[in-house]
């Protein structure tokens, strides 16, 4: 099943270049209170909502993807977790590129840990990304995102994706500069995700998935996450061996090599096997 939030907090479910809305069955949710829970209240109660979803038997207006907005398909994740230089191809291109990168940005994963996002960064396929600091190069990264279903802590990598509700398109965008990773990626709409959320179920093994991003006509980004140091479950071990995982986590994998500058007015197109596509403005913040 392929989910979705768009307009003002709708759910829908996507059908080919339509969207299905089935807010309906939103209300299998909890009422929250005081104070509110931590983690995505949708993602925690996905079999209940896909059920209210199934017996809605179809029902729910129909509209062209094309007229909507789309929203981050999780609405409020606890944590933004990101794996730095996890494919091999892209530590290489970071060593090679002194002038961009600095020494400590070609360690490798297990060397230089994982790093968190602000919650604040996050954005929908049908939001732009605002350049902030223009004096400054900002890069594209495409990631395949992992979305954690149950709360875990300490899971091994055999069992790791029994906890993933499903899987996104995510976009890491990165301001280049000698400060720590977790301040030039977590400003406001530097962290993309969707266009909608792929289930675990329908999505599968998560290997020898083909990642591409476009900037305007021309290919920045093309890999396959075959290609990953640190492969899906491996990241989810590693994770969890430092956090509690929530429902609604999101863990962005990695970029592979490629990452390149985006400027205002350019048009950003990051497509992954088994998700779909987005297409994704840049414009002055």
């Amino acid at each position: 099943m392929k989910l979705c939030r768009f307009d003002d907090n709708r759910l829908g479910v996507v059908e080919g270049d339509m969207v299905r809305d089935v807010s309906a069955a939103l209300g299998c949710l909890p009422t929250a209170h005081y104070p509110l829970p931590t983690h995505d209240l949708l993602i925690a109660l996905l079999p209940q909502v896909r059920e209210a979803i199934e017996a809605m038997n179809g029902a729910g207006a129909v509209r062209p993807l094309s007229e909507v907005r789309l929203l981050s398909p999780v609405a409020n994740p606890a944590k933004l977790v990101a794996a730095p230089v996890n494919y091999r191809a892209h530590i290489e291109e970071v060593i090679a590129n002194e002038a961009t990168f600095t020494k400590n940005h070609g360690l490798k994963i297990r060397e230089t840990g994982l790093f968190l996002k602000a919650n604040s960064s996050l954005i929908g396929a049908g939001s732009p990304i605002l350049i902030h600091h223009d004096d400054r190069r900002t890069d594209h990264e495409i990631e395949l995102a992992v979305v954690i279903g149950q709360t875990c802590r300490d899971v091994s990598a055999d069992k790791a994706l029994a906890y993933v509700a499903g899987y996104a398109i995510g976009l890491d965008i990165t301001i280049r500069g000698p400060e720590e990773r977790s301040l030039r990626k977590s400003l406001d709409t530097y962290s993309v995700l969707g266009p909608w959320l792929v289930t675990a179920d329908e999505f599968g093994d998560p290997t020898a998935r083909d990642l591409l991003l476009t900037v305007g006509d021309e290919t920045r980004q093309k890999a396959n996450t075959r290609d990953l140091i640190l492969d899906v479950p491996a990241l989810i071990e590693f994770a969890s061996s430092f956090y509690t995982l929530h429902p609604g986590d999101v863990i962005f994998t990695g970029t592979p090599e490629g990452v390149g500058p985006i400027t205002p007015g350019d048009r950003i197109r990051a497509s992954i096997t088994g998700v779909g596509a987005m297409d994704v403005d840049v414009v002055s913040g």
